[in-house]
């Protein structure tokens, strides 16, 4: 049995890892990398294996860094299973065709450059009409529940916890008259008493764990925080008659956000600011977790007892198109704009920054993880001038970057996750989706827990199991 990392090794993006045993391969998500923009197109566009050669997909969430290469996979050959939860099949539904419109926008802009360069011109990755087949192909299984992945390989979902419909993954492997091998995969870990959704749920004992380490070394604020921080900023902005920027993911992130700014109405205490949601997807999504209450934990459904819509409330707007995006960019008073991408690379928010991010009254609040060589990062990390469409723009805004509101796990909360494993069971550690700085101190962790043969791949490297 061969476990190969090909995604999400020694960085957080680009989710992928290769099973190989019985004669089957496997692929445990198929994610887009993100980073620097040419080498985001080649190793997206070039997939180090046959697609026609894989047997079946097991995926953990729908988050594009997971799941986001799943069309171009199917492009160049793949056929099987894409095995999910109902909730995730949902949000890749709109996810994913949100995904090829942005391929094939970019490709229209890099490639009007390219032809005053004289270069010729480049393909998107896939396009709106090439995620239809790949549709198709989604498996729909509850989680708790035992399904056939391949010839002697079982699969069994459980909750992660980090957002809607993602999902640990415990595989059962009868390699061929051995003893029964069961390998994990956590997908990405979320946080306990997060709002709205439960908490990340114990797979069982595991001979090998395939684990994130997003957070590792590092602590967030408690959840419980969230709140009070969030109308500290509120307040604080609109005593400089500022806006509140927010970069934010469309799923997950974006629904906590309203979630809590609708608590705080019910309880009085948001002061009467509008707020607008300026993503399409982010509205469609958010439908989707209204059809989803059997993710909600028990908090999130005792509200519902008396407020039948926790994603909405008097003073917030939805925005539809473009014009009305572009209308926001006109108003004077303060108001919070939450647009995507979650790491500023694309989409309205950058409209929003390019626009806000030099005035003193305003707030840019980060509220997720940045990857490395993101605008998103540079922001995090306060660079005094910034690059937004070519130009040089002054960061003078002020900048506030809430971890609280985290989907992930932070080392003190994965080690939590980790203490119900049997250590004398769990032979084979693998940390993936964490800067190898982040990797390598919940390594620290994990080995002062008493934990063994903890390894941080590299990319394209090979284990035998």
């Amino acid at each position: 049995m061969e476990l190969q990392f090909l995604g999400a090794a020694r960085t957080v993006t680009g989710s992928m890892h290769l099973l190989r045993v019985n004669g089957k391969q496997i692929l445990l998500d198929c994610g887009m990398f993100q980073g620097r923009r040419a080498e985001t197109y080649e190793r997206n566009k070039h997939f180090p294996f046959d697609p026609s050669t894989i047997d079946a997909v097991v995926l953990s969430h729908a988050h594009i860094d997971h799941a986001g290469n799943l069309p171009n996979l199917v492009k160049n050959g793949f056929s099987g299973n894409i095995y999910c939860t109902p909730a995730t099949a949902d949000l890749c539904r709109i996810m994913l065709m949100d995904s090829g419109h942005i391929q094939e926008k970019d490709v229209e802009f890099v490639n009007k450059r390219r032809a005053k360069k004289k270069l010729s011109p480049i393909d998107p990755l896939y396009t709106t009409e090439d995620v239809e087949p790949m549709l198709e192909l989604l498996v729909e299984i509850p989680y708790r529940t035992d399904f056939e992945v391949s010839d002697g390989i079982s699969g069994k979902y459980f909750d992660a916890g980090h957002i809607l419909g993602s999902a640990s993954v415990r595989l059962a492997i009868d390699e061929r008259e051995k003893k029964l091998f069961y390998l994990g995969f956590t997908g990405d870990v979320g946080r306990p008493n997060l709002p709205i959704l439960k908490d990340p749920e114990y797979m069982g004992n595991v001979s090998a764990l395939i684990c994130e380490s997003t957070y590792g070394g590092k602590l967030h604020a408690p959840a419980e925080e969230s709140s009070k921080q969030l109308l500290e900023v509120v307040r604080r902005t609109m005593d400089r008659g500022g806006k509140i920027i927010v970069p934010s993911f469309s799923v997950g992130r974006t629904q906590d956000l309203v979630y809590q700014l609708n608590n705080l109405k019910n309880e009085g205490l948001l002061p009467d600011i509008p707020v607008f949601v300026d993503s399409p997807l982010s509205m469609k999504a958010t439908e989707i977790f209204r059809k989803h209450p059997e993710c909600f934990d028990d908090e999130t459904n005792e509200i519902l007892k008396s407020d039948d819509d926790v994603f909405g409330f008097e003073r917030l707007h939805f925005i539809r198109d473009a014009e009305e995006s572009k209308g926001l960019n006109e108003k004077r008073e303060s108001c919070m704009i939450i647009a995507a991408s979650g790491m500023c690379e694309a989409g309205r928010i950058v409209h929003h920054l390019n626009n806000n991010v030099e005035n003193p009254n305003n707030t840019v609040m980060i509220v997720g993880y940045q990857a490395e060589h993101t605008l998103g990062r540079k922001i995090v990390d306060r660079n005094p001038e910034i690059s937004i469409f070519g130009e040089v723009k002054k960061l003078n805004c002020e900048v506030v970057v809430m971890n609280s509101f985290s989907a992930h796990a932070d080392n003190n909360e994965l080690l939590g996750y980790m203490k119900p494993f049997d250590k004398s069971q769990l032979k084979n550690i693998f940390l993936v989706h964490g800067d190898l700085e982040r990797a390598e101190r919940y390594a620290t962790s994990l080995q002062e827990q008493k934990f063994r043969q903890i390894d941080i791949p590299e990319r394209l490297q090979k284990f035998e199991l």
